[in-house]
């Protein structure tokens, strides 16, 4: 009798433990990865941003894996929305280009902690052990060039007007900085106005129109990106003005369009395309090996400088000819 009471408590402790291992087993199967990678940039009608999408879709596709592709439409909570798709799903990874700089790294956070690895495109976060990397266009050194070229077409002289990024962005700040890297250098080079136009054509529509009632001798604008740049040249259009210079930051195909039709006298090509493969493909190699075989979490990749010479050798941020 004894015998049996003491089998009894002993099968009775053991069970519980039985249980919860088995039940861990179940939540630990739960929590396997699936064959998804979602993929998250700002807009679906930008140029930019769906062709940096449908490269990372078509790279992801091509290794084999599941894509989602949403819009935060640089909204963070939109963002925070997605980032938790992604957890629910038990993504593979999430290809995101960032809503703000600010905001967004405790959006990616959430899903680092969950598992799921983050790879950056196109805009930076400034905090480092977040994302497993990111591939991010050298926008100091795409400035530098852009800024270069539009000193040589002014001359070295006259009144100009910069169009600044939204705030929240840090390649705003950065491609604003590099291009007074060089434009600073020149003592004639006298700046009529900064403003900012939120990366909106509407809104750089808006500016100059209103800079070029106040300033009727500007020579030149230089834009932190091509968005704005066609927002510029269209104000330069409906003031019946010619011969103002105009350079842009992106390198979309409208812009490629308007060089060659002698309007926008250059841009610079970010190699968007490059970044959102290249975040694809360390994605697959950090599921297969726990690793991106990277020394540094950033990777920069030269931007490009394209002038009427050689705009017809680029189509889709990628080169062509």
């Amino acid at each position: 009798m004894l015998k049996r009471i003491l089998v009894m408590v002993l099968v009775s402790m053991l069970l519980p433990a039985a249980f919860l291992a088995a039940a861990g087993e179940q939540e630990a199967a739960g929590q396997e990865s699936s064959n998804l990678m979602v993929i998250i940039t700002p807009d679906k009608d930008n140029t930019f941003f769906t062709a940096e999408a449908d490269a990372a879709k078509v790279r992801a596709e091509e290794l084999g894996y599941e894509t989602l592709l949403a819009v935060h439409g640089d909204d963070p909570m939109q963002e925070s929305d997605l980032i938790d798709t992604a957890i629910s799903r038990n993504a593979a990874a999430v290809i995101i280009d960032i809503a703000n700089a600010d905001a967004s790294p405790n959006n990616l956070r959430r899903a680092t902690n969950a598992g799921i690895p983050v790879f950056c495109m196109d805009r930076e976060i400034n905090v480092t052990g977040i994302a497993k990397a990111q591939l991010i266009s050298d926008n100091f050194q795409g400035a530098t060039l852009g800024a270069e070229y539009f000193v040589e077409l002014m001359g070295e002289k006259g009144k100009y007007v910069e169009l600044v990024g939204k705030e929240s962005d840090t390649n705003a700040g950065v491609r604003s900085k590099g291009f007074h890297s060089i434009i600073d250098q020149y003592p004639d080079m006298v700046m009529a106005a900064q403003q900012t136009a939120n990366w909106s054509q509407t809104e750089a529509y808006s500016v100059i129109e209103s800079v070029l009632q106040a300033n009727p001798d500007v020579k030149g604008i230089i834009c932190g990106n091509d968005t704005m740049a066609l927002g510029a040249q269209a104000a330069i259009d409906a003031a019946g003005k010619s011969g103002i210079i105009v350079m842009g930051f992106d390198g979309n195909d409208n812009v490629l369009d308007s060089i060659m039709q002698g309007k926008i006298d250059g841009t610079v090509m970010q190699p968007n395309a490059l970044n959102a493969q290249m975040a694809v493909e360390l994605a697959d190699k950090y599921i297969k090996t726990g690793s991106t075989g990277m020394a540094e979490e950033k990777i920069l990749n030269n931007c490009f400088l394209i002038t009427p010479e050689n705009a017809d050798q680029w189509r889709g941020f990628t080169k062509i000819k």
